[in-house]
């Protein structure tokens, strides 16, 4: 739109931009070139994480490469980067994520890198963790799990690992 070459000249007229000469192709390659250069060298925004409100209920799966935040109830699986799972809302289903906050209830399995029980949580299943953290108040009832790679269902837990059921 706002370039110095002949091609948008309007001295050279519209015939000059249709009829350009092989010579003025490499420099119009040139500049989308360095255009394409400077988006991959610009930092990266992170978008917002998505927000399911405590009035939603979903039935089914949910998958994201991103953030999302639960408010409501889940019937299904919930993949993603981060889960925060807030006070209000009730999960029943599997939540795997690189990192998940528990704040609400979650009835099945959580399979997470890092994994926080906040005083809040209310969790019936199995952890699957790398690190965990229970805050004093929260409610768990089933077993604890360490694994290298909690994410990878197939991965073998760390020898001794397992705890007891506690609540």
């Amino acid at each position: 739109m706002f370039s110095k070459s002949k091609i948008n000249d309007p001295a050279t007229g519209t015939d000059a931009a249709t009829t350009s000469a092989p010579s003025s192709a490499p420099s119009a390659a040139a500049p989308a070139a360095k255009q394409s250069e400077f988006k991959a060298s610009a930092p990266k925004v992170k978008p917002a994480a998505s927000v399911l409100s405590a009035d939603l209920h979903v039935t089914g799966n949910m998958k994201t490469t991103g953030d999302i935040q639960v408010e409501g109830t889940v019937e299904g699986d919930i993949r993603a980067h981060l889960c925060t799972i807030g006070e209000t809302a009730t999960i029943k289903g599997e939540v795997i994520a690189d990192d998940v906050v528990v704040n609400g209830r979650i009835v099945g399995r959580v399979r997470g890198l890092k994994v926080r029980l906040t005083s809040t949580a209310r969790v019936e299943g199995d952890i699957i963790h790398k690190t965990i953290a229970i805050e004093s108040g929260a409610h768990f009832e089933g077993s604890v799990q360490r694994q290298d790679d909690p994410l990878n269902p197939g991965a073998k837990s760390a020898p001794a690992q397992k705890a007891n059921p506690a609540s």
